[in-house]
């Protein structure tokens, strides 16, 4: 079956198209059964587009466009979205969580029911939207967007702090947001277009040093937050441990993957040089983010700072792969998107599940879940093991192919790496111990295991768990072309390619080779010539990456 050009705004307009249906009725069920079905729909439309998507073509696929939306002077908007694998990909997952929290919500929210659909059908469209946008208008639109339902969520239904947490997302986002605006106006001022490709594919515009780093800077501090990177990180274990069950969900599975995001689709192509130029200085900030959160996740009591503090960890691991340019560590930072996603989403479900039947996050008393939840403990260990990257589990292909890509780029880098591992296995068996093994409390022996919704809501995600675990290859496959297209776009051939000079290209015949996505997705060469004059003085020689030596004694000794 062949689907309408316009599939993707379908997908992407579909929750806020079910808002207005929210008033038709006041019935609690009525107000379920709408919620659910508009997020329902997105997902099997992605399951679609799955099957349709040519994982060969690195060009966006389902575009949909239409130009001259807003025209003012010079400025022409269009209205434009497209998907390569990677937003695919994170589409996926995301509205398969958004149908999830809907379900979740049937027992968690009590109050205000139709405000907080309203919200929650807000903030998928304006994730999506992210995901999807072909021009920076359209991202900083909907970047924005997602802010206040969210921020209302957390202030409206949260826990006893909520507020003052609330307005601490609130701070920091807007304080990136405005950052990452100022750059925005200074690229279209300086290139004359906003299109997404086009920056990324185009002539690299002729502007100061200092403008330039400060337009850098600014695009990565509002990611950064977003991710969130150390030291920016500050406001997440406040707003996920405030957060109702739905907004932890939604906010570790899914929002933190959009700061991530932008680094890929904005902040490697628009500023390839000055990425690898500081890439050591990010993936500094990586470390310190990975071996910082599994610490503190040792010491914290509340079981949803737990989850909050192994978030930071896992997204620092992300972002090093990605910062390695290596085929292993970005394809395996996109992966592991994904696979955080599945996992926190998980456990922040499970834990929503606990707080309505002891009522608080406290680890203390919610001990001696094997004897009173045996069924609830088995999907908790399985959340945990995926959490800790047990062979098997979705997180191991993640975390191998980000620590094989961060030693080939940088051997101090990726042994620090490895080291976060033993921390995230001493913070996960430690939570573990005290939830599962622990001394039973009286404050859940009156209490059922699963019900018929808690098991809807954990299959799926297990399901996917395994599915990553088990057999990677189509969601690798999948990845590819965007794989291919970032570790081009910070390639040296491709940064001399977008160098030249309009004078140039016009006074001898020379034709530029790198003009669209399609072209970017070539085969990358070898690391060594990809990053030519951009190598870290740490990374892995070359001829051990290779596993053979370079003495004239010959191969068959090497090999030895």
């Amino acid at each position: 079956m062949d689907f309408p050009p316009f599939i993707l705004s379908i997908f992407l307009f579909l929750p806020l198209i079910g808002v207005p249906f929210l008033f038709l009725s006041n019935k609690v069920y009525w107000l379920r059964f709408i919620s659910g079905t508009f997020t329902l729909v997105p997902f099997l439309i992605l399951v679609g587009l799955y099957f349709k998507y040519d994982p060969e073509n690195a060009s966006l696929q389902f575009v949909d466009r239409i130009r001259d939306v807003v025209v003012s002077g010079n400025l022409r908007i269009d209205y434009h979205v497209g998907m390569d694998g990677f937003s695919l990909l994170l589409c996926g997952m995301s509205s398969m969580l958004f149908f999830l929290s809907t379900l979740a919500t049937w027992s968690s929210i009590t109050s205000r029911i139709r405000e907080f659909y309203i919200y929650l059908m807000i903030v998928e469209m304006s994730v999506h939207g992210v995901f999807l946008s072909g021009n920076l208008v359209q991202f900083y639109i909907f970047w924005e967007a997602m802010v206040s339902p969210m921020v209302l969520m957390v202030g409206i239904w949260g826990e006893d702090q909520r507020v003052k947490a609330a307005i601490k997302y609130l701070i920091f986002s807007f304080t990136g947001s405005v950052l990452m605006l100022a750059g925005i106006l200074i690229l279209y001022f300086k290139t004359g277009t906003i299109v997404i490709e086009d920056l990324s594919t185009g002539l690299l515009p002729e502007i100061p040093k200092n403008i330039r780093l400060f337009m850098f800077f600014a695009f990565v501090l509002a990611f950064a937050i977003k991710v969130p990177l150390f030291p920016v990180h500050t406001w997440m274990p406040d707003v996920h441990s405030q957060a109702p069950t739905v907004g932890s969900v939604d906010l570790s599975g899914i929002l933190l993957k959009i700061g991530l995001y932008g680094f890929i689709r904005l902040a490697i192509p628009l500023f390839p040089e000055e990425m690898l130029e500081y890439r050591e200085l990010l993936g500094g900030l990586a470390i310190a983010g990975i071996l910082y959160g599994a610490i503190i996740a040792m010491a914290q009591e509340n079981s949803k700072r737990v989850v909050a503090f192994s978030s930071l960890s896992h997204m620092s691991f992300c972002m090093l792969g990605i910062l390695s340019f290596t085929e292993e560590g970005m394809a395996g930072g996109m992966l592991q998107m994904i696979n955080h996603g599945f996992t926190a989403g998980m456990l922040f479900f499970m834990l929503g599940m606990l707080h309505e039947r002891i009522g608080n996050n406290d680890i203390a008393k919610a001990g001696g879940l094997s004897k009173l939840l045996p069924v609830f403990s088995v999907f908790f260990a399985i959340g945990i093991f995926s959490s800790l990257g047990v062979p098997g589990t979705n997180s191991f292909i993640g975390e191998f192919l980000i620590i094989l890509g961060s030693i080939k780029a940088n051997v101090v880098y990726g042994a620090l790496a490895a080291t976060g591992v033993v921390f995230a296995a001493g913070y996960l068996l430690l939570f573990a111990k005290r939830m599962i093994f622990g001394e039973p409390t009286k404050n859940l022996t009156e209490h059922h295991d699963l019900n018929l919704k808690e098991w809807a809501i954990l299959v799926p995600t297990v399901a996917m768990i395994f599915w990553i675990g088990i057999y990677p290859k189509p969601f690798l496959r999948v990845l590819e072309p965007s794989v291919r297209v970032a570790l081009n776009s910070a390639s040296a051939k491709v940064i001399q390619d977008r160098s030249l000079k309009e004078k140039d290209l016009s006074d001898k015949p020379f034709e530029r080779k790198y003009t669209s996505y399609k072209t970017l997705g070539v085969d990358p060469a070898r690391y060594e010539e990809r990053l030519k004059g951009y190598q870290s003085k740490f990374a892995l020689p070359e001829s051990i990456r290779k596993g053979k030596e370079t003495s004239p004694e010959g191969e068959e000794e090497a090999v030895q």
